[in-house]
């Protein structure tokens, strides 16, 4: 045969075989063992399989769980929750490979306030469980019984990395957030989850970077730059205030909800983020009731209240930014988003820096206007009370 005919016979076959593992389906799959299951379903997400046989009459599940493709150095789950669809709470069956080369599988309860993966026993009887490993494709089979009339379950399957032959924790975000769904073991209908606290993490950081990281810088600007033009007096402290104790109201909103994630997730910690979001909460409130503390223009201690305002207001605004990004680092969202962010902030910047250069014209000229109306080093003070005569 010519090479190049046996050439393009083999990338013929190696698209063939290419196309036919892309497609796969549990209908089509044979276990080497020859048992036979009543039903199946694919998994959405983590490329995993689950079969099953379910018996009414004594509440007994006989399932396998399979995922192709899985190296030596991960671990796969699956798991029921009697009590929510989540991972938290749940009775997992988890397997991978040990030193030896070959399967290992044992039971776990997933619970908090500390889960781990260590061996435990279940809420429900495991009577039978093993686990293969052939050709990259680890499967774990189970006999369960489950509590009397329960005949949909809350199922979570994952997989994750190994180290020292030990499971390590899997991926908080993207396809691990999302493999959990409904599973009725009559019909053989899945409901895929509607994942509550990724909508609440959403909010959290919607609610954020609009208060703490949009709305603050804005009423800066306000601040600084509006105040510089007469027919801007009294509009820009209006404006400034409504900018800032909105920011503020939305903020704590955002940071309730980032206190009742955390509370949620004890398992998980994001420390700088909540370390960054506590301090500007504290912050934030200091500088909204100081404002209940302002003294009059004229008041000799003026000057250490707009220091210590200005510093304080620079402060958080810094901080909001830093920890609106350091919230995009978690949550993961489409970098759309994060350019979308990025728009917002650079505008914002550009506009500072194209205000500060007017401002500083409008100073400088309003200086040497006074300075020409008042020759004989009359001061701007005393120019202003003879105006005002």
């Amino acid at each position: 045969m010519e090479p190049k005919l046996q050439t393009f016979l083999n990338a013929l076959l190696l698209l063939s075989l290419c196309l036919s593992a892309a497609g796969q389906t549990c209908t089509n799959h044979n276990f080497a063992n020859n048992e036979v299951f009543a039903a199946c379903v694919d998994h959405p997400v983590l490329n995993s399989f689950l079969h099953w046989t379910f018996h009414p009459s004594n509440a007994t599940l006989r399932m396998a769980f399979r995922r192709p493709s899985t190296s030596p150095n991960q671990w796969i789950a699956w798991a029921i929750n009697p009590n929510a669809l989540a991972m938290f709470g749940s009775q997992a069956l988890i397997a991978y490979r040990n030193s030896s080369a070959l399967p290992h599988v044992y039971t776990s309860s997933i619970d908090l306030p500390s889960p781990t993966m260590q061996q435990t026993r279940l809420s429900f009887e495991v009577p039978q469980l093993s686990a293969t490993y052939l050709d990259d494709e680890m499967t774990i089979f189970a006999t369960i019984s489950l509590p009397p009339g329960m005949t949909t379950v809350n199922q979570v399957w994952q997989e994750g990395p190994m180290a020292q032959g030990s499971p390590l924790p899997h991926a908080f975000t993207g396809d691990n957030r999302r493999s959990l769904a409904t599973l009725d073991l009559l019909t053989g209908s899945t409901t895929a989850a509607v994942d509550s606290v990724l909508r609440r993490r959403n909010i959290h950081g919607v609610l954020n970077a609009v208060s703490w990281g949009t709305l603050m810088p804005m009423g800066a600007i306000f601040a600084r730059y509006l105040k510089v033009f007469k027919a801007a007096d009294p509009a820009w402290f209006y404006l400034h205030v409504a900018c800032q104790t909105s920011a503020y109201a939305v903020g704590v909103a955002g940071w309730a909800t980032g206190i009742k994630l955390g509370g949620e997730s004890a398992a998980v910690q994001y420390n700088t983020h909540r370390n960054i979001g506590i301090a500007l909460f504290v912050l934030g409130s200091v500088q909204v009731f100081a404002l209940l503390l302002r003294p009059k223009k004229d008041h000799k201690y003026r000057i250490y209240w707009n220091i210590y305002h200005h510093s304080m207001g620079y402060s958080v605004i810094i901080m909001s930014i830093i920890n609106v990004f350091e919230g995009f680092k978690i949550l993961s969202p489409d970098n759309k988003w994060r350019r979308a962010y990025s728009g917002v902030i650079i505008l914002l910047g550009a506009v500072a820096l194209v205000l500060e250069a007017v401002t500083w014209f409008i100073v400088i000229k309003r200086r040497r206007s006074n300075s020409n109306k008042f020759p004989h080093n009359i001061s701007a003070h005393t120019a202003k009370v003879e105006n005002r005569v």
